[in-house]
C-alpha cells in the first residue's frame, strides 16, 4: 500500500506539472492537441473540444502536446510522406507544391497548398493524419510564432507549479506543526533505538542522562554529546513519570540520535509562508550545488531514478502522513529544478533557446535544435542509468 501511494503521489507530481503547460498554453492562446501522463501508446483516451487526454503505457513522466513547437521544414513532409509517395507517385507533384513555399517561408500558401495536399492523399487512398504535425506547425497559434515571453511562461509553467506545490506543502506544514519544535514527540521511527526503549508518539521528555531540560534543543545536544554511550529517557506519558533506557544511540550522518521526531509548533500563515520560501531557496541551493558535483564520483551517489524516488517515498508513507509530504514537497522541488536545466528536451532547454531568438532577433536553425536535443537526450539517459544503478545498488544492499 505504501508503495502504491508513493506512486501516485509521483503521479500526482507529474499531473500538475503538465497541468502548468496545459492551463497557460490555453490562457496565451496556444490550444494544446493532446494532454497526457505517461508515454504513448496509450491505454486510455478521450477526445474533448479537439483536445486528446490520455494515459500513456510507458510511466516514465507526460506530455502536453503544444503546437507547431519548430518552424515546419519541407523535409518533415519528406519524412511523414515516404510511404505514400511510394504507394501512389502521383502525390509527388502536390507535395512539391507545398514544399516550395515552406523553403522560401511563405506559410499562408504553404496552408492552402496544404489542404490540396490532403484532398489529394484522400483521393489516391493514403492517410491523412500524416499532414497532422505540419497542419499544427503551420497553425495561427502554433508555439514558433508567438512572442518571446508568452513562450518562455508556458514552458516555465510546468516547472513553476511544482515549485509553487512545494511551497505551499511546506507552508501547511509549518502551520500544522512544523514550526518550533516542542519537547513532546511526534514520531518515532520504525526499529529505531527510541522504539526499542520504549518511546511513544506523545510522551514529553522531561531529562535525557539526568540532565533536565529546558528548551527542545537541549534533546539532541545532549545525546549526541554522549558519543554513543548508552542513554536514559525522563518522560511524562498520561499524567506519570516513566524512565527509558539505558539505550545507545546510533550514528547517523554523522551525528548520534535515538531516532524520534519533535513534534513542532503551529507558525501563523504568514511566518508559515516566510519560513517556506525560506526552506525552499535553502534547499534548491543545495540541489544545485548536487548537480554541479555529478561530474565527481561522490556526487553521483545522490541521483535517483523514479525507481529510487517511488522507494524513499514508500518509506516515508510508513513514517506518517506528515513524512510523506514533507519528502513529497522535496521531489517536487527537485523536479522543478531538474526541469530548469538548459537542456533540450527538459523545459529549460526550451526557455534557453526562445530566449536566445529574442536577443539575436531571428531563429535559431532547425538543425542546431536537432543537434543540441540529441546531446541533451544522451545527457539526460546517463543521468537516468546512474540513478537507477545506484537505486538498484541499493536495493540489493551494493
Amino acid at each position: 500500500m505504501s508503495v502504491f501511494v508513493a506512486i501516485i503521489g509521483l503521479a500526482f507530481l507529474i499531473l500538475i506539472h503538465e497541468a502548468g503547460h496545459f492551463v497557460t498554453a490555453l490562457a496565451v492562446g496556444m490550444r494544446p492537441r493532446k494532454f497526457y501522463i505517461g508515454f504513448p501508446p496509450p491505454l486510455v483516451r478521450v477526445r474533448r473540444r479537439g483536445i486528446e487526454y490520455g494515459i500513456g503505457a510507458i510511466p516514465l513522466g507526460g506530455y502536453v502536446k503544444i503546437p507547431g513547437m519548430h518552424r515546419p521544414a519541407a523535409r518533415d513532409l519528406d519524412f511523414h510522406l515516404q510511404r505514400a509517395i511510394t504507394r501512389a507517385p502521383e502525390l509527388v507533384n502536390a507535395l512539391e507544391a507545398v514544399k516550395r513555399p515552406l523553403a522560401r517561408g511563405e506559410y499562408e500558401e504553404a496552408r492552402t497548398a496544404l489542404d490540396q495536399l490532403e484532398a489529394a492523399l484522400r483521393e489516391a487512398g493514403q492517410p491523412t493524419d500524416v499532414l497532422t504535425d505540419v497542419r499544427d506547425a503551420l497553425s495561427p497559434d502554433a508555439y514558433w510564432r508567438q512572442r518571446a515571453w508568452k513562450k518562455v511562461l508556458v514552458i516555465f509553467a510546468g516547472p513553476g507549479t511544482n515549485a509553487l506545490f512545494a511551497i505551499v506543502v511546506f507552508a501547511v506544514l509549518f502551520m500544522v506543526g512544523g514550526g518550533k519544535a516542542t519537547t513532546t514527540v511526534a514520531d518515532v521511527l520504525a526499529k529505531s533505538p527510541a522504539a526499542h526503549m520504549g518511546l511513544h508518539g506523545g510522551d514529553r521528555i522531561l531529562a535525557v542522562n539526568g540532565q533536565p531540560v529546558a528548551h527542545a534543543t537541549d534533546i539532541p545536544r545532549i545525546i549526541s554529546h554522549s558519543a554513543g554511550r548508552e542513554v536514559t529517557l525522563l518522560v511524562e506519558r498520561a499524567g506519570r513519570t516513566v524512565t527509558l533506557g539505558p539505550t545507545r544511540p546510533e550514528k547517523t550522518s554523522g551525528v548520534y540520535r535515538l531516532g524520534f521526531v519533535l513534534k513542532g509548533k503551529g507558525l501563523a500563515p504568514p511566518a508559515a509562508v516566510k519560513e517556506s520560501v525560506r526552506l525552499t531557496a535553502f534547499v534548491s541551493r543545495d540541489i544545485v550545488t548536487s548537480l554541479g558535483n555529478v561530474v565527481h564520483r561522490q556526487g553521483r551517489k545522490d541521483i535517483s531514478s523514479p525507481v529510487g524516488i517511488v522507494q524513499g517515498s514508500s518509506a516515508a508513507v510508513s513514517q506518517g502522513l506528515q513524512s510523506y509530504l514533507w519528502v513529497l514537497g522535496l521531489i517536487s522541488l527537485s523536479l522543478a529544478l531538474l526541469n530548469l536545466l538548459p537542456l533540450l528536451p527538459l523545459d529549460g532547454g526550451h526557455i534557453f533557446f526562445s530566449l536566445l531568438e529574442a536577443v539575436r532577433g531571428r531563429a535559431v536553425a532547425r538543425e542546431v535544435y536537432e543537434r543540441v536535443s540529441t546531446i541533451g537526450i544522451a545527457l539526460v539517459l546517463l543521468l537516468f542509468f546512474i540513478g537507477l544503478s545506484n537505486d538498484v545498488g541499493r536495493i540489493g544492499g551494493g
